[in-house]
């Protein structure tokens, strides 16, 4: 029964009672990128989609971009320009999610460490919420009030880039947690 247990292919019919042989339910999982700037090249879009799609119902990832506060070109203009962004992110923020923020100074995770996390979130019921901040970075505001600041690359990306990196991230990582044949290392 234990290496049953481990292959997720016991099912709970009733309280105290496992039936072998039949998967095991998962919890349900609902992640949505926040993401600052609402206009991608075509590639991103297509990119981006590509992965969303191929998530089972089970767990839904879904991508909201919001508005970018309009740039003057100015010196001074990239804290203002912050604390806007910051403060859509709030407002779009769902109530009761775990926030991630992508920041260049996060901790820098393998492929694994984050199927990990995110199988210990899916199966405490955890809602997550990943935060993609516009030219001039996150809002410290929103740093803070992230559970993990989390970095894709040591490289500096552009943003349409780590928008389509971190849909095929979150896409390998349930693909481990299902053990789907897409991550073969």
């Amino acid at each position: 029964l234990n290496r049953l247990s481990e292959r997720g292919l016991l099912t709970r019919r009733r309280e105290g009672h496992v039936e072998p042989g039949r998967p095991a339910r998962r919890s349900r999982m609902r992640i949505v990128i926040l993401a600052i700037g609402q206009r991608q090249p075509a590639w991103v879009d297509a990119a981006v989609n590509d992965y969303l799609n191929r998530f089972p119902a089970d767990f839904r990832v879904e991508l909201r971009e919001l508005k970018a506060e309009p740039r003057t070109g100015r010196a001074d203009e990239a804290e203002r320009c912050r604390s806007a962004e910051g403060e859509r992110l709030r407002t779009a923020l769902p109530a009761g999610c775990t926030l991630v923020a992508l920041d260049e100074h996060g901790k820098d995770w393998t492929t694994r460490e984050l199927a990990d996390q995110l199988g210990r979130w899916r199966d405490a019921g955890e809602p997550l919420a990943f935060a993609i901040g516009g030219a001039d970075g996150l809002d410290d505001s929103i740093k803070r009030a992230a559970r993990l600041q989390l970095r894709l690359s040591s490289l500096t990306l552009p943003h349409a880039l780590a928008r389509v990196l971190l849909a095929e991230q979150l896409y390998r990582g349930w693909s481990i947690l299902a053990r789907h044949p897409y991550h073969r290392a």
